[in-house]
């Protein structure tokens, strides 16, 4: 079973299933969403008090042949060119939210890189790896996952490279 610590709460999802089949240590941290929040990943930065910069979003690409996943700071954009060199693709366009919803199985404003409902080739932005821990979605608006970087990698075979700018 996964480390969590005793005072981390939040729902079970497919993400933290995940985690735990995987045995890898993860922080569930629930806040209260508001729905009329202009950004999820900014609003989780201000309500759990943690800086920009170790939020990261999910965010789904269509490759043309398919889905993929890129993981960025929430602070920042992700560059479409840098990601499609790093999935060896000549370009990428933004997946449309309800194919990013069928193919993740989360909610857009929800969706988790981890516990997705088909495994997609993965990047991870290079800036995580400068910190301890980083947090993703859990898989529900009002709901991330804190856990280290190369725990995150690993559990989505995430490969690395630098797809994001500020």
């Amino acid at each position: 079973m996964a480390r969590q610590r005793k005072d981390a709460g939040g729902p079970t999802t497919q993400a933290t299933l995940a985690l735990d089949r995987a045995e890898v240590p993860y922080t569930r941290h629930a806040y209260d969403h508001d729905p009329s929040a202009a950004s999820f990943g900014l609003e989780a930065a201000a309500l759990l008090g943690v800086d920009p910069r170790r939020i990261f979003k999910t965010l789904l690409v269509d490759t043309a042949p398919g889905l993929a996943v890129g993981i960025v700071p929430v602070a920042g954009q992700l560059d479409l060119k840098a990601i499609a060199s790093a999935l060896g693709v000549k370009s990428v366009t933004m997946a449309d939210p309800l194919a990013a919803e069928r193919s993740s199985g989360y909610v857009v404003g929800g969706i988790s890189p981890v516990g997705q409902k088909r495994a997609l080739p993965t990047v991870l932005d290079d800036t995580a790896y400068g910190f301890e821990t980083v947090f993703v979605s859990g898989g529900r608006r009002g709901f991330d996952i804190e856990l280290s970087p190369t725990d995150l990698a690993s559990a989505t075979r995430a490969v690395r490279a630098s797809i994001g700018r500020a």
